[in-house]
């Protein structure tokens, strides 16, 4: 990726004179010797050839046919969806770095939705979080200044701008607060139920262990072929109760695992059941009747949302993302709640 003559990077912000901040900011950094600049074209080209674009992503149009061989996105959450489309294919040729950065702004945006996949480890991903007091650490910024802000801004702002904590968007049904409040470190007691959340595509299976006084004690995230996930299952849960995503091609696994002698229920999900689900999940996370700990659950738990339809509820991650702990968590919790003398097993 070494720069080479006529090699293009670019810098992409959301509109033109933030582009025109970076540009500005570079020639002041480096040496004089080092570059030529181009006003006109917002270009900086090094002494091997190498030409720095400074773009707008106003005109996602505008943004595709060059050859690009690395690229930052600045103040991505600020940057319109198509535009973020034409540089990852501008990129696809040349197999071209991206970094994403800048501000946190909510949550509905492709931005947020990335950086949660990074997050979660998808493969050629990293994330990394900076906020203020990292900034005060490292002496960029002084701590009766961030002290100031936070007593001048409203808290939701603060928390995006200095913080990088989005606001709440509506549409999370188990509300961003509650979902933080519930969070304890993994309990050590035996687990009394578990939830399984089966694979699907490119799904994780999930194995999500409810102790006594409802916290998670076991949790399993994996991607393995039908009769490697059985045998793991099987070395999970023992002979403790377990509640079976059977959707689909769950159902024969299901019936697999109770020829085998262990105790698992099927959970067939529909809209009406998915929405039943979910809604107990809620209950208990506002409640604050369970615990779980921070990491991927609450990744998902951030990320879940739901939106009225014409037939009703419709609950799910957003495109893209994976729910499949919620889904673990949720079956786990209806499981928790069921007697055992309410469960006949088959």
């Amino acid at each position: 990726m070494q720069g080479q003559k006529g090699r293009n990077y670019w810098w992409v912000a959301p509109i033109y004179p933030q582009a025109k901040i970076a540009f500005r900011r570079l020639k002041q950094a480096l040496p004089l010797e080092v570059y030529n600049s181009n006003e006109s074209e917002n270009t900086i080209t090094l002494a091997n050839g190498a030409v720095i674009w400074f773009k707008s992503a106003e005109n996602p149009d505008s943004l595709y046919g060059e050859d690009v061989w690395a690229c930052v996105i600045d103040e991505a959450s600020r940057v319109k969806e198509d535009s973020w489309y034409a540089v990852r294919s501008t990129l696809t040729a040349t197999q071209g770095l991206l970094r994403i950065i800048g501000n946190v702004k909510g949550r509905k945006n492709w931005a947020y939705m990335m950086a949660r996949r990074a997050e979660s480890g998808e493969p050629n991903m990293t994330y990394h979080k900076i906020t203020a007091y990292n900034a005060i650490q490292a002496k960029v910024l002084k701590d009766e200044e961030v002290a100031d802000a936070k007593k001048q801004l409203p808290e939701a702002v603060f928390k995006e701008l200095y913080l990088a904590e989005p606001s709440d968007d509506e549409g999370n049904p188990f509300g961003v607060k509650a979902i933080q409040e519930c969070v304890k470190p993994l309990s050590t007691l035996p687990a009394q139920v578990y939830g399984i959340d089966l694979a699907k595509s490119v799904d994780y299976t999930v194995i999500i262990g409810l102790d006594n006084n409802r916290q998670v004690c076991r949790f399993e995230r994996f991607q393995f072929p039908w009769q490697e996930t059985m045998t793991r299952i099987r070395n999970v849960i023992g002979t403790q109760r377990a509640i079976v995503d059977s959707t689909g091609v769950g159902d024969p696994i299901v019936e697999q695992l109770k020829r085998s002698g262990l105790k698992v229920e099927g959970y067939k999900f529909t809209a009406i059941s998915k929405q039943q689900l979910m809604e107990g999940l809620a209950y208990a996370i506002q409640q604050h009747l369970m615990g779980y700990p921070q990491g991927l659950i609450t990744q998902e738990l951030d990320c879940f949302e739901y939106e009225y339809t014409r037939t009703g509820v419709r609950y799910s991650a957003p495109e893209g993302l994976h729910d499949d702990c919620v889904c673990a968590l949720a079956l786990a919790n209806n499981g928790f709640r069921q007697s055992p003398a309410e469960i006949k097993w088959i």
